[in-house]
């Protein structure tokens, strides 16, 4: 096997990156999973998980997901910011798994803020 060189290395890192970064341009709704150590640790990568599935079944395409560290509000980890268009960003805080999923059928796919999961708007 051959040695792999520098030039090598910049093509699999400009694959991998084109394959793994959303098409922030084409998409309609941005969702930030905040996965700094504090909500990584409070549960970040089970709401992240979550949400994949629940884009995948939905076969929406207009969907960006992407993560951020943490915004300050460790206290309130897992957080999760939802923008959809020119629409006022969404907050929502203390989530895990279920609550990502609701969030996503009832806000995402029908428009309604789930104010009781909410920490803030804009």
């Amino acid at each position: 096997m051959s040695k792999l060189t520098i030039e090598d290395l910049k093509k699999i890192k400009d694959r991998v990156i084109k394959e793994n970064t959303p098409r922030l341009g084409e998409a309609k709704i941005k969702i930030i999973v905040h996965m700094g150590t504090c909500g990584i640790a409070a549960g970040g990568r089970e709401v992240m998980n979550a949400l994949l599935e629940e884009v995948a079944a939905s076969d929406r395409t207009d969907v960006a997901i992407v993560t951020a560290g943490c915004m300050g509000m460790c206290s309130s980890e897992p957080n999760v910011t939802i923008e959809v268009g020119s629409e006022e960003p969404v907050i929502y805080q203390f989530m895990n798994a279920n609550k990502m999923r609701q969030v996503f059928k009832r806000h995402i796919l029908l428009g309604e803020i789930q104010t009781e999961f909410a920490l803030a708007r804009g």
